[in-house]
């Protein structure tokens, strides 16, 4: 009876320590960037060989993991003191500063090396380039230093499209600079829309950003300028001839009421309502990322 209660408190502890270290590699995110580098993978006009381009996404995803749990490692700090990251592994006490580290570390150099055996340089180099400029540029560098921190820091959320496409064709075409654009134009209004309602979060971490130093009206204004930015961009697969009329129509749609929205939040006077409406925006930016990408998957392999 022993045996078997011992046997089941190590299967449990495994499997917590498991989750644990999961966590850290930021589930969410990775599953967006495996998502967005499949499209890119998918848009190519070349043949795709199943076995090489599933490892080869898998070691994109690594390497998104080693991004996230290095991110978690040097903001550990920050995540305690915010309500929205609080419950992560390194502040729980779960995992520890160091642990964190050199799991980072090692998914790093496992991602980039192996993305090299089983795809190509390019590649590689891209997912090396995305890893560090996510850590070294954004997260040690502009976080904690200008307003702009998830403007400038977006371009590593926005190459994994990129990355897919390389994949498969081993060179660097408009497709995936379009999607790379798409990506990186809707970074700084889907993660200020989340300060605006997160903002006394990101006041007790002393973060720089937007809605922090300049206040509200400015960073509404940006989301609502953002906005409009994003929407020539978005639609422009279809007039490069990438995209047909389903992704057209989807675009158009979306991206009108994604403006809408954030005119709706910069007339909104109240500090509530624009906290409501504001978190609106965050849920339903994703959404219309996922959309864009999700339509274009669909055109490629069923129409």
């Amino acid at each position: 009876m022993y045996k078997v209660e011992s046997l089941e408190n190590f299967k449990d502890k495994s499997f917590i320590t498991f989750k644990n270290f999961y966590n850290l590699m930021k589930p969410r995110v990775m599953s967006l960037v495996i998502f967005t580098a499949f499209v890119g993978m998918i848009l190519s006009n070349q043949q795709i060989d199943f076995f090489k381009s599933a490892i080869s996404l898998f070691f994109v995803a690594i390497g998104a993991g080693a991004a996230g749990a290095l991110n978690m490692w040097y903001d550990s700090e920050i995540d305690a003191v915010m309500s929205r990251t609080c419950l992560r592994p390194i502040p729980l006490g779960a995992i520890s500063n160091k642990e964190a580290l050199i799991f980072g570390v090692i998914l790093s150099f496992i991602s980039v090396f192996g993305l090299y055996i089983f795809s190509n340089f390019l590649s590689a180099f891209l997912l090396a380039t995305t890893i560090s400029f996510y850590i070294f540029v954004y997260t040690i560098w502009l976080k904690r230093k200008t307003t702009q921190n998830i403007v400038i820091g977006g371009a590593a959320g926005a190459l994994p499209p990129v990355i897919g496409w390389t994949i498969i064709n081993n060179n660097l075409s408009l497709e995936p600079i379009i999607l790379f654009l798409i990506i990186f134009l809707w970074t700084p209004s889907h993660f200020w829309a989340l300060s605006l309602y997160k903002t006394e979060d990101y006041k007790k971490a002393q973060l720089p950003m937007l809605p922090v130093v300049f206040g509200e009206k400015i960073t509404k204004k940006n989301i609502f300028i953002y906005s409009i930015i994003l929407f020539p961009v978005s639609i422009s697969p279809y007039f490069l001839n990438f995209a047909g009329n389903l992704y057209l129509i989807f675009s158009s749609l979306m991206g009108l009421i994604y403006i809408y929205m954030s005119f709706n939040l910069l007339r909104t006077k109240i500090r509530k309502n624009s906290e409501i409406i504001s978190k609106k925006i965050f849920g339903f930016s994703i959404i219309y990322l996922f959309m864009l990408f999700f339509v274009l998957l669909v055109e490629r392999i069923f129409i």
